[in-house]
C-alpha cells in the first residue's frame, strides 16, 4: 500500500513540474516578436505596406510658418500662428502633460484664415500640397516667402496593456504601429501579441483591424502605418485576467491547502 502511495506523489509530482514547463513554453511562444523570421540566416520582404500621406480634414490643427527676407515680418506672421487657436489635445508624457496646441483650426468648409494673406481652403490636400498653395498666395504679399506646414494635431491613442496607455500627439505624419508602441513603453507582458486591435475613422465610420505582432506578415498590413486619430488596443491575456480576479485566486489557495492537507493526511494512514 505504501509502494502505490509513492508512486502516486511521484505521478503527481511528474505532472506538476511537466505543467509548468508547458506553460512556460507556451508563455515564451506568446511574447516574442516576428517569431517566423529565421534566426540562422538573413531575410527579406519583398512586398511591405505603402505609406500614403495623409490628407487634410476639418477640424485639424495646422501649424504654419511663413518666412520672408523682413524679420519683422516674420515675427508678425508666425505670432499670429502661434494665438491662432490653443487647445488641448491629450497627453503626451506618462506624466500625464496636456500642453496645449497652438496653430491654424481647418473649418467646417475646409479653409484656414491666413493674417494678411487670407482664407485658404486646404481641405483634402496633403501639407505638402497645402505649404506650395500657401506659398503661392502668400508671394503675392512678400517678397520669396518660405512656407512650413505640418500637422499640429497628429494624434494616436494606444489602450490596453502597454507602460504607458494615453494619447500621443506625434511631430511627424510617418508613424508605424511600431513606433507608437514604442512611444507607449511597449506592451507589458500581459499584452496579446498576436491579437492587437486598431480602430480607425473613415468617412463617417468606423473600421476595425487585427495585427498579428508574432508574425513579419504585419509589414504587409495597410493598416501598419497609422492615420489621424487612430486608436490601438492591446488586449489582456488570460493571465492578466487571472491575476486580477483575486476572489478566484483566494478560492484556488483555500483549496490547494485543503488538498494538501488531505494528501498529508491520507499519506500518515
Amino acid at each position: 500500500m505504501k509502494i502505490c502511495i509513492d508512486n502516486r506523489k511521484s505521478a503527481s509530482g511528474f505532472l506538476l513540474v511537466a505543467g509548468l514547463l508547458l506553460t512556460s513554453c507556451e508563455t515564451t511562444k506568446k511574447v516574442a516578436y516576428f517569431q517566423d523570421i529565421s534566426s540562422e540566416q538573413q531575410s527579406e520582404l519583398a512586398n511591405t505596406a505603402r505609406f500614403t500621406e495623409p490628407v487634410i480634414q476639418p477640424d485639424d490643427i495646422l501649424s504654419i510658418s511663413i518666412f520672408t527676407i523682413d524679420p519683422t515680418t516674420n515675427m508678425v506672421v508666425n505670432q499670429a500662428a502661434s494665438q491662432a487657436i490653443s487647445t488641448v489635445t491629450g497627453t503626451t508624457v506618462a506624466l500625464g502633460a496636456t500642453p496645449p496646441t497652438s496653430g491654424f483650426l481647418v473649418d467646417k468648409n475646409g479653409e484656414i484664415d491666413l493674417s494678411v494673406v487670407g482664407k485658404v481652403k486646404v481641405v483634402g490636400l496633403t501639407t505638402y500640397q497645402a505649404r506650395d498653395l500657401i506659398k503661392e498666395k502668400a508671394a503675392v504679399v512678400y517678397t520669396h516667402p518660405n512656407v512650413q506646414v505640418r500637422f499640429a494635431n497628429f494624434k494616436v491613442t494606444i489602450l490596453g496593456e502597454v507602460a504607458r496607455p494615453a494619447s500621443y500627439v506625434i511631430p511627424n505624419e510617418k508613424v508605424s504601429v511600431l513606433d507608437a508602441l514604442g512611444l507607449a513603453g511597449d506592451l507589458t507582458i500581459f499584452g496579446k501579441r498576436e491579437n492587437v486591435t486598431i480602430i480607425r475613422d473613415s468617412g463617417g465610420k468606423k473600421e476595425f483591424a487585427r495585427l498579428n505582432l508574432n508574425s513579419k506578415e504585419i509589414f504587409n498590413s495597410p493598416y501598419y502605418y497609422l492615420k489621424q486619430n487612430d486608436v490601438l488596443y492591446v488586449e489582456p491575456n488570460k493571465g492578466k485576467a487571472a491575476s486580477l480576479n483575486q476572489a478566484r485566486t483566494q478560492t484556488y489557495a483555500i483549496i490547494g491547502t485543503a488538498l494538501s492537507v488531505l494528501i498529508v493526511l491520507f499519506t500518515r494512514l
